[in-house]
This record gives structure tokens, sequence and C-alpha cells, in this order.
């Protein structure tokens, strides 16, 4: 069964606010004689911007933390589980929540596996899921992959020639009746689209959105938007939504946007860059993709010297955003499996300090996501946590020198994986 917690409102700065408590807490005794697995000697980056603790220890007992310090204070039992992880940095596994995942068993437990060998711990697929095995996978344990949770179908305007699966509305009551559809399905979040596509389609328009917002708040559920331009960011947030799928695109916010956004601190700002079409090395994905593939996704990246003008645009509003301390979340759009990497670069190429960008791909999205038993390395979460050979609050890209992944406590098999992804020709 998925641990899940219903924040809106004030709920998600209220949650936060309880995990800092209890990780100071947890943390204010030494431990003598604790049992469960040591994992000992790394750098300990907790999750929620406090900071790291060097030279430290974890202890896992039956797949949860049981403790976390620095090894100093820790007492080990004689024969007791050690692993030296001397040198090297844990962190919590990300949780992206904005994905696209398939609906198909098959292929969307292959993609949650793929996520986890790039150190995921939970994903949202938002808004392209179809049928049921978007939510029996949602509520089952798989080895060696990431949690998966769905926002069900989405809601847009009639879209024809693009996407079929989300609900096409065009009325108010239209909109309440796919809201009450998510609700009995449980969806773990709504999402929306606003967006006319550069003029091709109708747009969600401020009556219907806010009759959607208004039915999903009834039920208990918050929604996350899909958002293009700054005028409807500032409709949205009128409306009473509770985050942003992506940041706005079409120019720099403003005063007003800033105000309004403070105004409601229950709001989570998910940048989701695009690509800057700058040139990078994309070398560290050559343990999945086979080496055609590596060179042409090279190719694709980009090969410029400077951000594309779009990228700018985000990357300010980001800073201003992050500047003006609304909560930062974290997402990637589509399905590729390394992106989360990418973007967690994106964000500190925006202003963000690697610190803030961590706990925003940690803690933050697992609040946004309703998961209270994963985000941060606390006492009682469950021990899903990534080893890295460097250190990301040093340089960001670190976080792809990935040495172990560890899901509820287990190490996932990142060599076996590795070998049946080339083996069948990668991605």
């Amino acid at each position: 069964m998925r641990a899940r917690r219903a924040v809106r409102s004030g709920g998600l700065c209220a949650a936060l606010a309880l995990l800092l408590a209890a990780c100071a807490s947890d943390q204010e005794e030494p431990a003598a004689g604790m049992e469960g697995t040591v994992y000992e000697g790394a750098r300990l980056i907790v999750g929620d911007g406090s900071a790291p603790i060097e030279d430290g220890a974890i202890v896992v007992d039956d797949g949860r933390i049981a403790w976390v310090g620095p090894r100093s204070d820790l007492e080990v039992p004689e024969g007791a589980p050690r692993v030296d992880l001397s040198g090297r940095t844990v962190m919590p596994a990300f949780i992206n929540t904005h994905m696209h995942l398939s609906s198909d068993r098959e292929e969307r437990i292959r993609q949650l596996r793929h996520y986890t060998y790039y150190g995921a711990g939970a994903v949202i697929s938002l808004g392209s899921d179809d049928g049921d095995v978007p939510f029996q996978i949602r509520d089952e344990i798989i080895p060696g992959a990431a949690r998966s949770l769905t926002a069900g179908r989405g809601i847009t305007r009639p879209e024809p020639g693009r996407n079929e699966v989300p609900y096409w509305i065009n009325t108010e009551e239209e909109g309440r009746e796919a809201i009450r559809e998510l609700a009995q399905q449980e969806v773990d979040l709504v999402k929306i689209w606003v967006d006319d596509r550069n003029g091709q389609y109708d747009k969600l328009t401020p009556e219907l959105y806010g009759a959607i917002i208004d039915e999903a708040h009834q039920h208990n559920l918050r929604v996350t938007a899909h958002i293009f331009t700054l005028e409807d960011a500032k409709g949205l947030l009128e409306a009473g939504l509770d985050a942003f799928a992506h940041g706005v695109r079409d120019q720099d916010v403003d005063e007003e946007f800033l105000t309004m956004i403070q105004e409601r601190p229950h709001v989570v700002y998910v940048p989701n860059f695009p690509n800057p079409g700058i040139a990078r090395d994309l070398s560290w994905i050559s343990g999945t993709f086979p080496s055609q593939e590596v060179a042409r996704l090279q190719e694709n990246i980009g090969q410029g010297t400077e951000p594309s003008e779009s990228f700018q645009i985000q990357a300010r509003n980001l800073a201003r955003v992050h500047e003006a301390g609304v909560t930062i979340g974290f997402g990637t759009d589509g399905s590729s499996p390394y992106a989360a990497h990418l973007e967690l670069e994106h964000m500190v190429m925006a202003g963000m300090p690697p610190m803030d960008v961590i706990v925003a791909a940690t803690r933050n999205s697992a609040a946004l996501a309703g998961l209270d038993d994963v985000g941060t390395l606390e006492p009682g979460k469950s021990a899903d946590f990534v080893v890295l050979d460097g250190n990301p609050l040093a340089d960001i890209t670190q976080t792809r020198q990935i040495y172990a992944v560890y899901i509820r406590g287990v190490e996932v098999d990142r060599e076996g994986f590795s070998r049946s992804m080339l083996n069948s020709g990668g991605g």
C-alpha cells in the first residue's frame, strides 16, 4: 500500500515544518546498540536544507532508516553488518513530479526500473495515463523500481490530432464530472493543460479551470497546471491552483505575479526547463544506452555556447521566484530516464544553490506528491537513497556519478539492469 497524504493550502508548509522539527529532534541523542545494517563514512545530505553531515552513518533496519547522524555518535553492536562508504556522498532518492509513463504494464515497469537506475525513488505520471494499469502498479511494490503515482487522465480543451487520452471539456459541468471520476480513482494529483499550443486550439478559460479547481478541492484533490503564459499563471493563482507543472515561459514574471504567489504559500512552482541547446557530454548515460544511441542523443542536445532565449526567460523567472521564497519542486516532463540530472544542472544554471536544488528534488517534491515516508534521510522514512562518488554540493553534475542506489533498503542491481538494457538495444 502506498503512503499518501493530502496536502492542500497551508498543509504543505506545515508538512515541511514538521519534517524540519522531526529531523532536529531525531539527532539530539547519541545512539547505542542500534540494530540493522550500518552505512558509514559518507557525507550525508539529509534533503531538508541542513548542513551536510560529514563522516556520517545511516542505520537501515527492515527497509527503513532507523538512525542518521555523525558516525562518532553511533555505537555499532559487535557483528552488525557494516558498509563502508568513506569518501562518498549519500542523498535521498529523487522524486520526479512530472513525467509521462507508458500505460502498458511491462513497459511501465521497465521505465520505473530505468528511472531508479538513475536515482529516482518515486515519479508521478502526469495526465496521460489510460486504463487500469497505472492504478494497479501504483499500489504494488516492484523490486528495484521507483514508486509510481498517477494523475490518471488530465483535463484540457479538445485537441484533435494531438492526444486523445485526457478529458476534453467545453463546459464547467464537464470539468466537474471529470473531477468526480478522478476522485473515485483516488488520483494523486489532477493535471490540467492551459495552453493554446501556439494558437492551434482553444484553451481552458478562467471559468472552466475555476470550476475544475473548485470541484477538485471539494474532493480534497490538488491541481497542477501546464502553463505557458504569465497571464494564465495569474488567473490560475486567482482560481486557487496548487502547483505549476511548468514555469512561466512567454516573458519575465512581474511584481504582481510575485506578490500573488507569495500570498499563496501552499503553491509549488516546478520550473521544468527546456533544452538550453548548449553542448554537453552525455557519455555518462552509456550504462543503459548503446554507443550509437548516445551519439544520436549527443547530437540532438545541441552544440551552442549560450543558452536559448526561451531557457534564459525561464531561468530568470525561476531565480526571481526562488528569491521570493516560493516553494520549488522538481519535474522533467517526458519519459527520459536520465533527464533528472540535466534538470538539476539547469536549476543551478538558473542561479539556485545546489543544496536548494536538491531540497526541491527530494523533500519538496515528496510533499507535493503527498508522500510522507520519502524525500529526506530521517528515522522512520523508507531507506530510498543514492550513493554518489562525488559531492553534488560542490558540482551538481556529480549526481551523475552514481555508485549505488537503494530502494526500501535493498541495493538495486544496476549492473544487471545495464546488461539487460544494452543487450536489448537500450533506451
